[in-house]
């Protein structure tokens, strides 16, 4: 008996441990929209939900750019590619269901064919036929399963560091491992172990001393939006369903843009090889020193490939960041 309330008084005393060292209590989006939703950023209903959208650049562009971001990311992660190219081109992206200032999806159905109605829904919403489509990491899985399954929708494809096939990663943020987890509701609403965001991003570039203060901040309290650490949680359990569409990339027929970090240790660069053995006609660059979010890491010799992709002429070098 005395053994198990030991037991008891122990995990007590861990757990207010625990709550004491990691309380970060959920934010309100009146709260967080000031600093990371100011102009150019808007706002627009879709599938029932407050969508963050950035929409610059020319009106009558005829096939926009609309780029989709990673895990645990943001519209943001695109700043420099918009910076670069909105002169030229219309350049949309959006803050996904779960992440950033967007929330929660209201039915809590997140992955494969849901995602890309997400995606067909808001192209619809801006009235947007034809697109160039790009994404990272789970961006890029999002793409190429729309331009898969709406053939008619998408012109061109840029992957960079893209879901796709199963993968061992070398190694992973620990943020990653709290996806799928079982965990009390008022433990996922209420902590956080902040030190994981700065992991995680030291994790997934290239050289982790880019990672600024800025971003840390910027992505510790995007998580924190009230119900996104609860998506985060439900994606993760979502995510360990088979993929579904993988062996069909080989089916995709349309001009692809493969770009990888080699120092990814997330999704290996041998992904990035698979991706263009199998999209005929594809395009493939890596980039030695860059991780797993290249465009954030280095978006100035990135977006010059992409450019080059969309045969854009090359900018003045102060035009991108």
């Amino acid at each position: 008996m005395m053994i198990v309330v030991g037991i008891v008084l122990g995990v007590a005393l861990l757990t207010v441990v625990y709550v004491a060292a990691c309380w970060a209590p959920e934010r309100q989006f009146e709260d967080l929209q000031p600093r990371w939703g100011p102009s150019p950023s808007v706002f627009v209903n879709v599938a029932s939900m407050r969508v963050h959208l950035r929409d610059e650049g020319p009106r009558n562009d005829a096939s926009p750019i609309v780029l989709l971001h990673g895990t645990v990311s943001s519209l943001h992660t695109w700043d420099g590619w918009a910076e670069a190219l909105k002169r030229e081109r219309r350049v949309v992206r959006f803050d996904l269901p779960g992440f950033g200032l967007t929330g929660p999806s209201p039915d809590g159905r997140y992955g494969g064919e849901n995602d890309v109605q997400f995606v067909i829904a808001l192209l619809d919403r801006l009235s947007i036929d034809r697109c160039v489509l790009g994404g990272n990491s789970l961006g890029g899985g999002i793409s190429w399963h729309t331009a898969l399954l709406h053939p008619s929708r998408v012109d061109k494809l840029i992957l960079v560091d893209a879901d796709g096939y199963p993968t061992r990663a070398i190694s992973k943020p620990v943020a990653f491992h709290f996806a799928g987890v079982p965990m009390l509701p008022w433990m996922v609403r209420n902590t956080f172990p902040g030190a994981i965001v700065e992991q995680g991003l030291r994790n997934v570039y290239g050289d982790p001393r880019k990672v600024g203060s800025e971003l840390i901040i910027r992505t510790r309290e995007l998580t924190q939006l009230q119900g996104n650490r609860e998506a985060l949680i439900e994606r993760g359990r979502q995510w360990l369903q088979p993929r579904k569409l993988g062996h069909r990339i080989a089916e995709l027929k349309l001009p692809t843009l493969i770009i990888w970090g080699r120092r990814d240790r997330l999704i290996p660069p041998e992904n990035a090889e698979r991706f263009h053995r199998d999209i005929a006609g594809s395009t493939m660059v890596i980039f030695d020193d860059l991780g797993h979010m290249p465009q954030e890491e280095d978006p100035a010799r990135t977006v010059a490939v992409v450019r080059e992709f969309l045969q854009l002429p090359a900018p003045p070098r102060s035009s991108i960041g």
